[in-house]
């Protein structure tokens, strides 16, 4: 029976095989996770009306760009909108980065005396919260955040389960590392920023993207805190043309007349869709940067050879 030879290693027809099984697999699985994403597209550029008869398709069903000119019909409403999830994105990976870096390097010092107790205080807020009605109370109230930007950055600036994956990857830091440079004159915020954060790379991009993310794909504080259109996030901007359109769509039935017949034409499925694509196209852009990273950080805490 032949074998072949990788990297010096004898590798046999059984291990080729089992190669190729696993990657036809992966293929196969990967394929299946894009079908969702091809069909969303097929249908931002199909018709409303193509799509209410025949449903969804991998295809554009008689192809139209009613949704996006929908979407894009004030174009500078939709680019500042934009530019409000971009920045607050931005804004918020960084400082949350940052606070939760500075947190778990805190914690995972064994020299910290109070380390138990504060890790104690970190995750019983995992198990009970405040709610819904006292968080209202404390943003819009108590720190007079209502209808200001930091009413959207602030909530999601901290995560507890963001905190924990930094300070597993940090604890697995050796001391001697430390304590080498503290023997070398380095301050504790040197130390962090010239010796941990350098071999922290992989955390930093799994928590980084996942609290992009969360700024991202947020709608929910804008819902509760902002009044005015000119601060809505993209999120809450399309949720809000969505609502508007379905709304006005169930007016113009109840009052029948021609103005019916023209006000059901107009996109719902296919807008869903388009918005959809606008949403999520910079997130997909991104992530490849980070996956390497990405799938490093989620894997802490696997046996390593």
């Amino acid at each position: 029976m032949r074998k072949h030879r990788t990297g010096g290693a004898v590798i046999g027809p059984d291990v080729i095989v089992l190669h190729i099984l696993a990657y036809t697999i992966c293929t196969l699985f990967a394929l299946f996770c894009l079908l969702p994403f091809l069909m969303v597209l097929a249908g931002s550029f199909s018709s409303e009306e193509a799509i209410l008869a025949n449903g969804f398709s991998l295809l554009p069903q008689d192809f139209s760009l009613q949704a996006y000119a929908t979407v894009f019909k004030d174009p500078m409403v939709v680019v500042k909108a934009y530019i409000t999830t971009i920045l607050l994105t931005l804004s918020g990976t960084a400082l949350g980065l940052f606070l939760q870096t500075m947190t778990a390097y805190v914690l995972s010092r064994k020299d910290f005396e109070w380390r138990n107790g504060f890790s104690f205080f970190f995750y019983f807020t995992t198990l009970f919260s405040g709610g819904l009605v006292p968080t209202y109370v404390l943003v819009s109230r108590t720190l007079n955040l209502r209808d200001s930007y930091l009413a959207l950055l602030l909530p999601l600036l901290f995560s507890v389960y963001n905190l924990l994956v930094m300070k597993s990857y940090i604890s697995a830091i050796p001391d001697s590392l430390i304590d080498a440079a503290r023997i070398d004159g380095c301050g504790e915020f040197r130390t962090l920023f010239k010796i941990v954060m350098p071999l922290i790379k992989p955390a930093l991009a799994t928590v980084g993207l996942l609290i992009a993310l969360a700024y991202w794909n947020d709608w929910y504080q804008a819902m509760l805190y902002i009044k005015s259109e000119d601060k809505y996030p993209l999120q809450y901007f399309l949720y809000q043309k969505i609502n508007n359109i379905e709304a006005y769509k169930k007016l113009i039935a109840l009052n029948g007349g021609s103005a019916a017949a023209a006000a059901m034409n107009l996109p719902t499925q296919t807008l869903k869709m388009a918005l959809t694509i606008v949403v999520t196209g910079p997130i997909i852009l991104a992530f490849p940067i980070v996956q390497k990273y990405f799938v490093q950080g989620i894997t802490i805490g696997a046996v390593k050879g």
